[in-house]
């Protein structure tokens, strides 16, 4: 039905006859000659239906209109001088058209192509006619480059590609399963992986040596803008390595990708454990496309003359109190805007935020009162203060703390608009706490099947269980963690150790993971591995702000689909084979 798609005919073809096809992109009649611009899966080209030419295609252009199917043929000629458009590939050339088929009529569109002001319920609706934008389009080839590089880069360092199941076995840790009702074994349920974890290790103790999978994973969880219910994952996992072995993998991947999509990144990513990354800026993944670090100055508020402060500093294992130092800050900001900053961290569960203002005769603000000229020059040096900086302090319990100062200085950084828009800061992230105690309950901070970092003597020792640190490691891009992994536990009797230490008891872990244990007996090789966010990867390649966009067909922020109406209701005989009811819930 075509000769040519739109995006390839250029001055090469001037003279020669040609078809395309595809939608009306607008229609415009100028005083009896009647131009359409036709788009196809990539690029608009302009006709020209002029009644002295052909008087059958100017009477049918009369009656198209927008988002009609098209099939026109024609000849190719160069647009009049001054009448080019730079915008267009096809920017140099028009058709003229010979014979036109509308192929098909189109309703009138349920909103504007191309309007981001359109509500999002009212896209996602429509998702088949959102697609229909070059947005959109560029979006699709994107995510398919990069697919595409992943295989190849992934073969190339000889990984092979294998499936995992979709339907398996509920392991009810972190996020809740999506779970799948059974015909055959009434009142049992598979689940649909939240990853393919323990089918990956299964792998490697079957001598796989190398694999990898693009990956659909499932986790029913509270939706944000970067996350979906069902979304892919590039799966990564290999035999006989360390921690640099897996880093290096990755880096290599992650260079293709970005360099077959267009992309000048380096080959090599800084590195920076978790408990700089927190101390410095108040997060695991810190957006290095900006500094504005914080600095400890709890020894020096320890000193001071303000009860409050050094009550805070006398425990600095708990506590702390960080400086975050704002370049001109002084300059920038108003005192009122600078009051108005403790409202902000107030949202957070801040109980107030001090502040600095570096003039030309010295520190100034309400709580240098407080302090020895000595310790004003420290706070100074420490700081690294300048005339006309601003510094503000957040002191009290270390989390809380670091919470609220990390989320200040992106806040800062966002009304400052110093983030750069187009570059790719990539940042490890090392050494992650094994574990996390949240109200008295001990959690696998990454999974339970990570491996702890070991004393010599190859045991598990600590004082404090926050204080175990393990072999695992984050990889951050632009303040989002694009994935991460670690190296996995291989010796049965480490990973019953780290049950225990969960309150896993032996019952509960052999009903849960007893296939895993069972394969862990058998020679298992020591092995490790990463996954990463394809989505979120692809959504900042793209330069969206919302995951939605680079999934051809996403759920809302309610895990609906407003396209299909998924989730539905179903009749009661299919509810009757799977052996379930639905009880009604009370009205309020």
């Amino acid at each position: 039905m075509r000769t040519h798609y739109c995006a390839k005919v250029n001055e090469e073809h001037i003279g020669q006859e040609i078809t395309i096809s595809g939608w009306v992109a607008s229609r415009r009649d100028h005083g009896g000659v009647i131009f359409i611009d036709l788009r196809d899966k990539d690029e608009v080209l302009q006709l020209v239906c002029d009644p002295a030419d052909n008087v059958e295609a100017h009477k049918m252009a009369e009656d198209v209109r927008d988002q009609f199917v098209l099939i026109v043929t024609g000849k190719v000629r160069a647009r009049g001088e001054g009448l080019e458009n730079p915008n267009l590939k096809t920017g140099k050339v028009e058709i003229v058209v010979d014979k036109m088929v509308i192929e098909n009529r189109s309703l009138p569109m349920p909103f504007e192509l191309n309007d981001d002001k359109v509500n999002e319920e009212i896209r996602l609706k429509y998702r088949y006619l959102e697609m229909r934008t070059q947005k959109s389009y560029n979006i699709f080839k994107l995510r398919s480059d990069v697919t595409i590089a992943t295989r190849n880069s992934l073969d190339e360092m000889g990984f092979l590609e294998i499936e995992t199941p979709i339907m398996t076995k509920s392991t009810p840790e972190g996020a809740r399963d999506y779970l799948v009702p059974s015909r055959v074994h009434g009142g049992e349920f598979y689940a649909l992986p939240q990853s393919p974890q323990l089918f990956k290790q299964l792998l490697m103790v079957g001598g796989f040596d190398r694999y990898f999978q693009i990956a659909k994973c499932f986790r029913d969880e509270d939706l944000r803008a970067d996350r979906q219910p069902e979304f892919t994952q590039i799966d990564v996992e290999m035999s006989f390595c360390d921690q640099e072995d897996v880093i290096t993998v990755a880096e290599k991947l992650i260079y293709d990708i970005f360099s077959k999509s267009g992309f000048n990144i380096p080959s090599k990513f800084n590195k920076m454990t978790y408990n700089d990354a927190m101390e410095f800026y108040g997060s695991d993944k810190p957006d290095m496309r900006y500094n504005l670090a914080m600095v400890d100055v709890i020894d020096i508020f320890a000193r001071c003359d303000n009860e409050i402060f050094s009550n805070i500093a006398s425990d600095s294992k708990n506590n702390r109190i960080k400086a975050l130092k704002v370049p001109s800050g002084d300059k920038i900001f108003s005192k009122r805007q600078m009051k108005g900053f403790e409202e902000y961290v107030r949202k957070f569960g801040a109980s107030g935020l001090g502040y600095f203002q570096m003039k030309e005769d010295g520190l100034k603000g309400p709580l240098t009162k407080f302090f020895t000229p000595e310790d004003i020059a420290l706070i100074i040096e420490r700081c690294d203060l300048e005339i006309g900086d601003a510094v503000f302090f957040g002191a009290g319990d270390k989390k809380l703390v670091l919470d609220y100062m990390g989320r200040f200085r992106i806040y800062l950084a966002e009304i400052m608009d110093i983030i750069p828009k187009d570059s790719f800061e990539f940042l490890w992230v090392m050494d992650f706490p094994m574990f996390e105690v949240d109200e008295g309950k001990v959690k696998a901070l990454h999974h339970p099947f990570t491996m702890p970092k070991l004393s010599e003597d190859g045991k598990i020792e600590y004082d404090d269980i926050e204080d175990i640190s393990s072999i695992a490691y984050d990889i951050v891009l632009n303040g989002t963690e694009l994935g991460g992994g670690s190296i996995r536990i291989h010796k049965e009797a480490i990973q019953a150790e780290i049950f225990k230490l969960l309150g896993i008891d032996e019952e509960e872990a052999n009903d849960k993971f007893g296939f895993l244990l069972d394969a862990l007996k058998f020679g298992a090789p020591p092995h490790g591995g990463f996954a990463m966010g394809l989505d979120r990867m692809i959504m900042l390649m793209a330069g969206t702000d919302s995951i939605r966009d680079v999934i051809a067909f996403p759920k809302t922020q309610k895990a609906q689909c407003l396209l299909t109406k998924a989730p539905s209701p179903v009749d009661n005989e299919q509810l009757k084979d799977l052996s379930l009811r639905v009880r009604q819930t009370p009205s309020v």
